[in-house]
């Protein structure tokens, strides 16, 4: 066994799981001035707690990337506050994880080395970087290709190697903006099958931007609805599928009466705006 993996936290560790990770207090944005101005968020409140797998859905320009882009620290609210570990969270770190959807490795390095970028910026050991180099790699399903420069990836490989990278940096808040938007349909039901794995062992925090409603449900233990104009959560529920993903199949899942009665109302609620602007 790699002795890093003896550093992980479990899933399954009350110690741990639970307790909040980042909060959300009142949060607004405005972009411009005077006639010009947008309000793009607006009153958002939110607790994400430690072991979360939260997805949030909503029609294009309701606000999601811009409510990652403040919990990511790269987006200065207008309003509010936002908490991570306790602390006011302002501008990135490494407490903070992000994987978009392109997977942005440094295209000169190998593979190991991309992964081993954020141990090696915050001083971590040689021998406990290597450790968590190994580690994540054979998580992802990648220590054959160490060596390898991402160009001789494919895209759901590189994905999976930003994914590695992002980890092994151990951020208390991992945010995905659209990840497997960029994937053809069966690497990216792979990679949610990978993904969910990966939470499942790591037992880390995620923050999770998808349009689509099938992914959401078949990853998230909740799911956020936002609305435009401005952009607002109007839903924040429990997935009921969360204890069952992983012990049925996906199309057994996806085929049941419950499945797809959840996912129309979804849908249905996202495209809520629209209607009430006559579109």
């Amino acid at each position: 066994m790699n002795a890093y993996s003896q550093t992980v936290i479990s899933p399954s560790n009350p110690a741990v799981r639970g307790e909040a990770i980042a909060q959300i207090s009142e949060l607004g944005l405005t972009f411009g001035a005077g006639n010009a101005q947008v309000e793009v968020l607006k009153s958002i409140n939110l607790e994400i707690k430690a072991g979360d797998f939260v997805c949030v859905l909503g029609s294009s320009g309701c606000g999601k990337t811009t409510l990652l882009r403040a919990l990511a620290g790269y987006q200065r609210p207008t309003q509010g506050t936002v908490t991570v570990s306790g602390k006011a969270h302002t501008k990135p770190d490494a407490n903070v994880g992000v994987v978009f959807q392109r997977p942005n490795l440094f295209p000169w390095l190998t593979i190991a080395r991309n992964v081993e970028f954020g141990p090696k910026m915050r001083q971590i050991s040689k021998q406990e970087r290597r450790q968590r180099v190994s580690y994540y790699l054979e998580m992802v399903g990648l220590d054959h290709a160490a060596r390898l420069l991402p160009y001789q990836l494919s895209g759901g490989m590189q994905q999976r190697a930003a994914i590695a990278r992002t980890l092994a940096a151990n951020p208390s808040l991992i945010l995905m903006d659209e990840p497997f938007g960029a994937l053809d349909a069966l690497t990216r039901e792979s990679m949610q099958t990978h993904l969910r794995d990966i939470w499942h062992r790591t037992g880390k925090t995620i923050f999770f931007i998808t349009h689509d409603v099938e992914e959401a449900m078949l990853l998230s233990t909740r799911l956020l609805v936002m609305h435009a104009r401005p952009g607002r959560i109007v839903k924040d529920i429990t997935n009921p599928f969360a204890n069952r993903l992983g012990k049925e199949s996906t199309a057994s899942l996806r085929s049941s009466k419950e499945f797809i009665e959840v996912r129309e109302s979804l849908v249905s609620g996202i495209r809520e705006p629209d209607k009430a602007h006559g579109h």
